[in-house]
């Protein structure tokens, strides 16, 4: 074939742009500031290379329900349910957590026994050197002779350490300390962690190895990188706690070989982390004024939690929450200066939603303390008012509406709820109980954890043997029979 008169598929040709080096926004034309980023000075001229010429022939395919490829049994009690069955070949998963609070740990419990299986896995550390992972792997008792190790911080030296072993599961220990040495840009930056990403992504898809990535969160909880992070990979799980305790959570954030929002729980012991049922932990055995028991939805999993609540009658009306948004707490200061007359400055005004729709404020819940002061006729006015949920894990399920209620009115009253109570249903501004969702999980749940009764809006049908539901339509009805001290406040301020 002659090769004169025309382009030749395969030649290449220099293309002009312009790239920001903090955010890695390409555009057409240089500028002094960053449209993407607003930085300024951060914007330069690059090269690329453009093919011209031909086009590759693509024959397409069918898609058919054939079998799923096997996935890799993890091994480590929780995980799997959380994965959606285990880890998928050729996937991608991140895994995200505040510093220190055991992803490390983790990724090398996973290790250990994806090779104590026969698993060929290989752990890409650049936090931490040989030696300092083989004392902790002593430490935690983790057998890790059959696991790979490679000190890396350069993207080829990760990229060659894989392809020369070609592991099953490969361990990057973290996204944030990689770096492509062909770019100029700040090692953790956007743009480092983007480039990192991309090549093991795509090493992940050529060569079905599965990469698992561990990744830093910033102060507000998100993954720290840019947002296509997230889409890029398949699986994004977030492994949270308290610092100051050993309760651990891992759940499933995206999943698209599974369930969102599945949950596991452990506990970090001085031999690692431990899988525990946490209703031990979460529900106390022994109840005090000020205290109630929810039954939340943790995924497909219904979990009792005990709430706390204090109210101090000499304070100033201050609202304080842990791991509450302060935004509920406004809420429920606006709608007391309405309903108790009570003057408290310049009023702001809230909308809220009902039903659980778009509600992504954690503990929600504290909204009902303005169906307290209104429906309940509790003296909350003027009040401080303290809110925490046991062991500091974030509630976002509506449904614990009634056990914050609940605990409130204690707190107030100084009465506290029946012995083996536990409460749910969500509470309406104007006071009135709406069903959950889930309920036979939730009965169940409340039974396991050693509950005799459940305050609920019906209907209720079938519950399990040995518990007994108080079926509620207004918080007033449920606080009545609940909480004592609620009803005789309630009496004094009408008269």
């Amino acid at each position: 074939m002659s090769e004169s008169g025309g382009t030749l598929r395969g030649v290449t040709r220099d293309r002009i742009a312009f790239v920001c080096s903090a955010c890695g926004q390409r555009l057409s034309q240089w500028t002094g500031r960053c449209p993407g980023c607003a930085a300024w000075g951060t914007v330069d001229e690059t090269t690329g290379v453009e093919v011209g010429g031909g086009r590759d022939h693509v024959r397409p395919v069918t898609l058919h329900a054939g079998e799923d490829e096997p996935r890799i049994r993890t091994a480590v009690p929780g995980m799997d349910r959380v994965l959606g069955g285990g880890l998928v070949p050729g996937s991608v998963v991140m895994l995200a957590g505040p510093p220190g609070i055991g992803k490390s740990t983790l990724v090398l419990h996973l290790l250990g026994a994806l090779a104590a299986g026969g698993t060929g896995c290989l752990l890409v550390s650049g936090e931490e050197s040989r030696a300092q992972v083989a004392s902790r792997a002593r430490r935690l008792r983790i057998a890790v002779d059959d696991v790979g190790f490679a000190p890396g911080r350069d993207l080829d030296v990760v990229l060659s350490a894989a392809r020369a072993m070609r592991p099953a599961v490969l361990a990057v220990d973290s996204i944030q300390t990689v770096r492509d040495p062909e770019a100029t840009a700040m090692p953790g930056g956007v743009t480092q962690v983007r480039l990192c990403a991309d090549a093991l992504v795509g090493l992940a898809k050529s060569e079905g190895i599965t990469v698992i990535l561990t990744g830093h969160v910033t102060k507000h909880g998100d993954l720290a990188g840019p947002r296509a992070l997230e889409h890029a990979v398949d699986v994004v799980l977030a492994f949270e706690g308290d610092a100051r305790s050993g309760l651990r959570v891992l759940s499933s954030g995206k999943n698209r070989f599974g369930a969102e929002g599945e949950t596991a729980w452990f506990e970090m012991r001085p031999h690692g982390l431990a899988r525990i049922d946490p209703t031990a932990m979460l529900v106390p055995g022994e109840s005090a004024p000020g205290s109630a028991v929810a039954v939340v939805q943790a995924g497909r999993r219904a979990l009792a939690i005990e709430v706390q609540a204090l109210v101090s009658v000499e304070g100033t009306g201050r609202r304080q929450a842990t791991g509450l948004d302060p935004r509920r707490f406004q809420l429920v200061a606006a709608v007391l200066d309405r309903a108790a007359a009570l003057p408290l400055g310049r009023a702001d005004l809230f909308g809220a939603s009902s039903g659980g729709i778009r509600i992504d404020d954690p503990a929600s819940d504290l909204a009902v303390a303005a169906a307290l002061d209104r429906a309940a006729a509790l003296p909350l006015g003027r009040a401080d008012l303290f809110g925490a949920s046991s062991g500091g894990i974030r509630i976002d399920d509506p449904a614990s509406d009634l056990a914050v209620a609940a605990a409130l009115a204690s707190a107030a009253t100084g009465s506290m709820p029946p012995s083996g109570a536990a409460f749910v249903g969500e509470i309406s501004l104007t006071g009135s109980l709406r069903p959950a969702p889930g309920m036979q999980q939730r009965l169940a749940a409340a039974r396991g954890a050693g509950c005799s009764a459940v305050f609920a809006p019906g209907p209720v049908e079938a519950p399990p043997a040995g518990l007994t539901v108080h079926t509620v339509t207004h918080v007033t009805q449920a606080l009545g029979w609940a909480i004592p001290g609620a009803a005789k406040t309630r009496r004094a301020r009408a008269s």
